[in-house]
């Protein structure tokens, strides 16, 4: 059990690391996986150097863009490129809003700052865009136009929700966050339930990154397939290697998965027992 003086920063990595070792989440990066160009300890490594920005969002002070900045440019450092942008996204809030409800009290109170110092980091990774996004953060012109029509940090995300459902986090109230750590401490305790968590997310949600790299319809193959394994009818180690083999990797729902192991952890739930 963990020990109540346990921080919220500590929380966050914990979250951060819990997740990519578990093992077997069907396309991503685990213990027992990586990628040509990214690891398990690149995601690690993330995880220990986010510390100082992790501690900046746990004593509330700050802005929440910058504070993403922050996260953002403290994890660029090593060879494996963008590991937990999505995550930061989603635990920078939680953390600092010590919860679900004082993150939604967070997002909303952002600014047009938090925006600019948003996509200034968002500049620093290789995110995956839609080709047709009107805000591209790889146009210079798109900070004067975050300025020119004074949109929040909030108003990006809102722009952002109906592709992308770490955006969607933000203005529907974290909703899966919440269904994820429910469903944690629903299965129980015990790391293995963090995968059955991931799997049930997956077998009902259409990943919105595996949408903007493969299109929607090997996305809700995705989702059926999930379903499948859950029911019995699949195993799940070779649902992994077909996803592996295939390229199809759940990268917004593992950040998600992420954020809800943060919530449960501070509401109690043990990964360890």
């Amino acid at each position: 059990m963990m020990s109540p003086l346990t921080g919220a920063a500590e929380r966050a990595q914990l979250a951060m690391m819990l997740e990519v070792c578990a093992f077997p989440k069907p396309g991503n990066v685990d213990r027992c996986h990586d990628y040509s160009d990214t690891t398990l300890e690149h995601f690690l490594a993330s995880a220990i150097l986010a510390r100082p920005a992790l501690e900046e969002a746990a004593a509330g002070k700050g802005r929440i863009g910058e504070i993403i900045g922050h996260a953002v440019k403290q994890t660029n450092v090593h060879k494996g490129g963008n590991t937990h942008f999505g995550a930061f996204i989603l635990l920078i809030p939680l953390v600092y809003g010590g919860g679900i409800n004082g993150a939604v009290q967070a997002v909303a109170k952002t600014d047009v700052s938090d925006a600019v110092a948003f996509y200034k980091a968002f500049a620093l990774t290789n995110v995956r865009m839609n080709k047709t996004d009107e805000i591209d953060v790889n146009d210079p012109k798109a900070l004067d136009m975050l300025r020119d029509r004074n949109m929040t940090l909030y108003d990006v995300m809102q722009h952002s929700a109906p592709n992308d459902m770490v955006a969607r986090e933000w203005v529907n109230g974290f909703i899966l966050t919440r269904r994820g750590a429910d469903l944690l401490h629903q299965i129980g305790p015990g790391r293995e339930a963090i995968v059955e968590m991931f799997l049930t997310l997956l077998a009902t949600e259409p990943d919105t990154f595996v949408i903007k790299k493969h299109g929607r319809a090997v996305a809700e193959e995705v989702l059926h397939k999930a379903r499948e394994v859950l029911d019995g009818k699949k195993v799940l180690e070779t649902l992994d290697a077909e996803f592996i083999a295939a390229g199809i990797n759940p990268g917004s729902l593992a950040d998600i998965t992420i954020a809800a192991i943060y919530v449960a952890l501070s509401e109690g739930w043990e990964w360890d027992s």
